[in-house]
């Protein structure tokens, strides 16, 4: 597996009472900050939905724009959908691919492009964490790396790939948009973007990554019940669960109805 060569990046941040899930962590933010932001104001705040329904599957490109899974989608659509959603572009292009490559191994997973937009959106905030942004080719940078996972405000993950990924040789930390830790990664690593690396750090590769470890982490995203537990495999706790849902639910309502 080739990687490309990742900066350190000092977070700095002082964190209560995050969750860690099966494979990903988030580390970015205090539990119930997003929920506060995302709703507005907590006296009047509506309840966050259970779960939300796949998206439609966005349309294809008549002929790939660029190689990888952001080529896959109709740039009109992305164009439009990133317009009334506040997703960047080339984020959502990279949620969109991936969503539009996992159906066609995976129909049956279900798993919508809002899903994945969802999570972008609490992980990292589609790649601009800490002032980062996403270039044409997908990479974000500076890199986005969390906080040493040592177990004072966070899970204790001791280090697995002796600071390779991370820059970290004592303790793991999550690593790119959609915020894998370095043994995950391993494991569900992917080059998406057709570049001939895989490489966390870039919006594409992590995106079908996200969507790969999903369908296999449940049958189905169709229902409540499976799409609650694909969320809960990536992260378990229940602020997370809501946050990813009021997200893609809102994602989901800014897409044009399909033909």
């Amino acid at each position: 597996m080739r990687i490309r060569s990742l900066a350190l990046l000092g977070l700095g941040l002082a964190l209560a009472g995050i969750a860690v899930g099966l494979v990903i962590v988030t580390v970015f933010t205090p539990r119930g900050t997003l929920l506060v932001e995302d709703a507005g104001s907590t006296d009047e705040a509506p309840l966050a939905p259970r779960w939300v329904a796949p998206a439609a599957l966005p349309p294809s490109a008549d002929l790939p724009s660029r190689p990888g899974v952001s080529g896959l989608v109709d740039a009109a659509w992305v164009a439009a959908v990133a317009r009334e959603s506040g997703i960047p572009e080339r984020a959502l292009a990279a949620y969109a691919g991936a969503a539009i490559a996992k159906h066609a191994e995976r129909p049956d997973c279900l798993l919508g492009w809002n899903t994945l937009a969802g999570i972008g959106w609490v992980e990292s905030r589609h790649g601009s964490y800490g002032g980062a942004s996403i270039a044409d080719d997908g990479t974000v940078s500076p890199p986005i790396i969390g906080i040493a996972l040592d177990g004072a405000t966070t899970a204790l993950i001791t280090d697995t790939d002796g600071g390779a990924f991370d820059g970290d040789a004592e303790f793991d930390r999550a690593l790119g948009p959609l915020q894998f830790i370095p043994g995950s990664w391993a494991n569900w690593y992917v080059d998406a973007s057709g570049d001939g690396v895989a490489d966390p750090h870039n919006i594409d590769d992590a995106a079908l990554a996200a969507a790969n470890y999903l369908c296999r982490a449940v049958p189905t995203l169709g229902d409540e019940e499976s799409w609650r537990a694909g969320i809960a495999a990536y992260n378990r706790d229940g602020a997370y669960l809501d946050a990813v849902a009021t997200a893609s639910l809102r994602y989901v309502e800014s897409a044009p109805a399909p033909d």
